[in-house]
């Protein structure tokens, strides 16, 4: 995020927080930028979501290691939540075994929709959905290929670290 954004005060507050989760009213979240929230942010849901291209806000909140869970626009409130880092990883042999938390967590650490996480695995959205929900696993081969990507990413949990 530049310096200078209006929503720089909201990334030094998250910053500074040791909660897994912070709850926010739009209020405290123009108090704290001493400016207001755009409309589209009090009644479009879209306006909180958690992407990397093209939204400040977004920056905001995610460069301080949080995603929005959670929105409620008649209450006017908003969850932030910091994503586990502690995930089960489940192997045999040398493969891991791919679970639904484990997907949608790599996928979150590569700031990716399903969509273009989808389209970089070679498979559909619809499949990354059903993967993260728990519907099915990904298969053998799918698993490796999982594991390079996430090597490649940095992703640190399928080690261990």
């Amino acid at each position: 995020m530049r310096e200078g954004s209006k929503y720089q005060p909201l990334l030094e507050f998250l910053r500074g927080s040791n909660q897994n989760e912070v709850i926010l009213t739009f209020g405290e979240i123009e108090a704290l930028m001493n400016d207001s929230l755009p409309e589209s942010a009090k009644d479009k849901r879209a306006w909180w979501s958690n992407r990397t291209k093209g939204a400040l806000q977004a920056s905001a909140w995610m460069e301080a290691g949080y995603r929005v869970e959670d929105v409620d626009l008649i209450e006017q409130r908003v969850t932030f939540c910091k994503p586990s880092s502690n995930y089960q990883v489940k192997r045999k042999g040398d493969t891991v075994l791919w679970n639904g938390a484990l997907i949608k967590a790599l996928r979150r650490h590569m700031g990716m929709t399903q969509a273009e996480f989808a389209e970089k695995l070679g498979v559909y959205q619809q499949t990354v959905s059903q993967w993260e929900k728990g519907a099915y696993e990904p298969t053998r081969a799918t698993s490796k290929y999982l594991t390079l990507v996430a090597q490649q990413a940095g992703f640190k949990a399928i080690n261990g670290d």
